[in-house]
């Protein structure tokens, strides 16, 4: 059974003679990803199911254990697989709070009902997220846009019902 997953981190390397490994983490702050017990991971084509019984930051970095792979021989295995979770056990956010998966192939529109495109990824700038929107069928035209992700000045609605993203931002606004 293939699963949708968020990807949450990465297994790094093996750590130590007990089967610990060290972890990369993709959640903000970086120890969250130690609220998840569950990840599946795909190896060799194949999906597997991994348990973590514990994990810790140490150093610099994160290490964690998980259950049935007690020496440095069988963490091996796991070095390089993406850890991900199925998007229902993300914790529910609070009102006008999204996960970027969430907005990931949303249709953008401005005020006007003027199509500009679809969202293809977000980063983030230190000071706000940015929207990537590539064009889409329908889209006003070929240009790609950065459109800033600042609630309330522009983005005015996201409808996620609806597959679609309402901003304050005009066609000739470009990169």
């Amino acid at each position: 059974m293939n699963k949708s997953g968020i990807r949450l981190g990465r297994v790094a390397s093996p750590f130590g003679v007990k089967g610990w490994v060290k972890l990369v983490s993709f959640t903000q702050p970086r120890e969250n990803i130690f609220s998840y017990k569950r990840f599946f991971a795909i190896r060799d084509g194949e999906e597997v199911e991994l348990e973590l019984d514990a994990g810790k930051p140490q150093g610099k970095g994160l290490i964690a254990h998980f259950i049935g792979f007690d020496t440095p021989e069988a963490v091996r295995e796991l070095t390089g697989l993406e850890l991900s979770v199925t998007p229902d056990a993300l914790p529910d956010l609070d009102g006008d709070d999204y996960y970027w998966h969430q907005l990931i192939g949303l249709q953008v529109v401005n005020q006007n009902g003027t199509v500009l495109g679809r969202v293809e990824s977000l980063f983030e700038t230190g000071a706000n997220d940015v929207m990537v929107v590539a064009p889409d069928t329908g889209s006003v035209d070929d240009e790609q846009r950065l459109i800033p992700w600042l609630p309330a000045r522009v983005v005015i609605k996201v409808d996620l019902a609806a597959d679609q993203i309402v901003v304050d931002w005009e066609a000739d606004y470009l990169v």
